[in-house]
């Protein structure tokens, strides 16, 4: 049995949890790093109140050594603080992004609309851990304590330091308010323009030939030209702020140089504590002003932040499953309805498939017919589990389609979908299923009885020629017999394809035809969703889908006579 995980567990947190350690110690290097910070203006304290009133070169020279010395550790630590940090990243996206890999992918199943991008989203997460604002967060906790130093100087130097912190502190949170709207506008626009533009690309072989590109551009310039302009406001204004803290701070430490020098003529302070004051409080405010510079980061990971505790929701739940014996191809299928996805439990449309019940055993080869938009596709979707029934079931050998881990039911189901893009690799690695160890002779077998090896041959490199991302080098109909190959890989006991010689000729439609009678003589039970005669040749039974209804069910000589059959007179032509 496979080992079982905890119920309802999100396999991001999981992770940033297991990342809670390093960042205690990325806490600690912080510490060392913020208080090796006053190096300097103890350097300075002590250069004008020791050394230049006691002239001492030997003391001069020892304060140095132990300035360059603790400068070096301080760039020791700092160095550490941030490798820590970006490896964090990095462990980050590597326990995540398998589990964000699978929702992604198990999102395209059923989605309709913008779909689930944990990668997109861990990507953000992770240059976030490694970004500046990362570490400047980790240095804010030491405002306070740069604060009460200069209290410690002297009060209204404090006071001054504090009002400047108080000052910042408004400018952030004011640059927070003013711009989180805008930016969650921007991001959720890009993301509609990301969705329309992946639409566009995939399907640009039919929108070009309709003379739609000039149209297809102006409507994204539109969408492209909203997002830009609301991120570009929310931008400017994060400018803004950004530019009035850098510019703050300069001011504060004048301002604090010239009340030193004040308090200093009236004896109050030292003139080594002018300077030093100074430098600690624009120490103190340079973690406020390294967060504002990295505003726009630090909102689109919150953001992403967001989406991953939601859309990785249960990611690290695995059900536990019996390992099941080999099916042999029973299928029972029994009050199967769907409804579109995303219209479930909607009374105005009706559901796409309703009450579906059929049987078959090994050996059998069910062609289904029906006119458009009858429900063969969505069919096929609910045999090989792409999608789930609102009601009713499906049992191969007398199991549920869930109750078998999605990796070894796949080793047992051949799917050939209506709309197929072969994946960016080899032949060989289409075909196989992207499996490593996938024998030779599996391969070869799998390509002969789809009859596409010598075509395979004849490409450039065989079965190693590689089908690159944008550069398509088969046609239509080679496109589909690969296809085929790769649902027919490994002798499944299930085999489900939807409209298979879509765009075959002659000599392919003999080979489908072949192929259905060698899997049939196999004991594979085959089901095949038909448009055109030929597909259905090799079939012995037949199922007659209308408007998501099974009109007639049985074997195939029967079902096309009574389709057949002359309509009874009726009673005005018998009189």
């Amino acid at each position: 049995m496979q080992p079982a995980m905890p119920p309802d567990k999100n396999g991001y947190l999981q992770a940033l949890r297991r990342l809670y350690p390093t960042l205690a110690v990325v806490g600690l290097f912080s510490a060392a790093v913020n208080l090796l910070m006053l190096t300097g203006p103890l350097f300075m304290l002590q250069l004008y109140d020791r050394v230049m009133s006691s002239g001492s070169v030997a003391t001069l020279q020892g304060l140095f050594l132990i300035t360059v010395l603790a400068y070096f550790f301080l760039g020791v630590y700092d160095l550490l603080r941030n490798r820590m940090l970006s490896r964090a990243a990095y462990r980050l996206d590597k326990m995540a992004a398998p589990d964000g890999f699978d929702i992604w992918l198990r999102s395209g199943l059923t989605a309709h609309g913008t779909v689930a991008r944990p990668l997109n989203d861990l990507a953000t997460v992770r240059g976030f851990l490694s970004s500046p604002a990362m570490t400047g967060f980790f240095d804010m906790p030491w405002i306070p304590f740069y604060l009460t130093i200069v209290f410690f100087i002297h009060t209204w130097l404090g006071v001054l330091a504090l009002a400047g912190a108080v000052v910042v502190t408004v400018l952030a949170l004011a640059n927070q308010f003013a711009t989180k709207q805008r930016f969650a506008q921007a991001m959720g626009m890009d993301s509609a323009e990301t969705y329309f533009t992946d639409q566009i690309h995939r399907n640009s072989n039919a929108l070009i030939p309709l003379g739609m590109a000039h149209k297809l551009r102006g409507h994204w310039r539109t969408m492209h030209g909203a997002g830009l302009a609301t991120g570009q406001t929310a931008g400017e204004r994060t400018e803004i702020y950004a530019a009035f803290s850098k510019a703050f701070r300069p001011l504060l430490q004048s301002a604090l140089l010239a009340l030193g020098g004040y308090l200093a003529l009236k004896q109050e302070i030292s003139p080594g504590m002018i300077v030093a004051t100074s430098i600690i409080a624009g120490r103190a405010l340079a973690p406020v002003d390294q967060v504002i510079g990295q505003w726009r980061n630090v909102v689109r990971a919150r953001e992403a932040h967001k989406r991953l505790k939601l859309s990785m929701a249960g990611s690290a739940a695995e059900v536990q499953r019996v390992e099941l014996p080999d099916p042999e191809g029973k299928i029972f299928v029994r009050g199967l309805t769907k409804s579109a996805p995303g219209q479930a439990g909607r009374a105005e449309r009706p559901p796409i498939l309703q009450e579906v019940n059929f049987d078959l055993v090994p050996g059998d080869a069910l062609g289904v017919i029906g006119p458009s938009a009858s429900g063969k596709s969505s069919l096929a979707r609910l045999l090989v589990g792409a999608w789930r029934a609102d009601a009713g079931e499906i049992r191969l050998d007398s199991a549920t389609l869930d109750q078998w881990a999605p990796e070894v039911l796949g080793r047992f189901i051949g799917y050939l979908p209506q709309t197929l893009e072969l994946l960016a690799g080899t032949i060989r690695d289409n075909i196989v299923r992207f499996d490593p160890n996938a024998a030779d002779e599996d391969l070869i077998a799998a390509a002969k009885l789809a009859g596409v090896h010598e075509m395979i041959l004849k490409l450039p490199d065989g079965y190693n020629t590689h089908l690159e991302y944008g550069t398509p080098i088969l046609s239509g109909g080679q496109t589909q017999r690969i296809g085929l190959a790769r649902a027919l890989y490994g002798m499944p006991k299930l085999v489900v394809l939807d409209e298979p010689n879509s765009n075959l000729d002659a000599d392919g439609d003999e080979a489908l035809s072949q192929a259905i009678a060698r899997m049939r003589e196999a004991g594979s039970t085959v089901v095949v969703m038909a448009h055109r005669p030929s597909a259905i040749a090799a079939v012995n039974k037949l199922m007659v889908l209308n408007d998501g209804r099974v009109v007639d069910f049985g074997n195939k000589s029967e079902v096309l006579r009574r389709a057949t059959r002359p309509a009874p007179p009726s009673a005005a032509e018998a009189v």
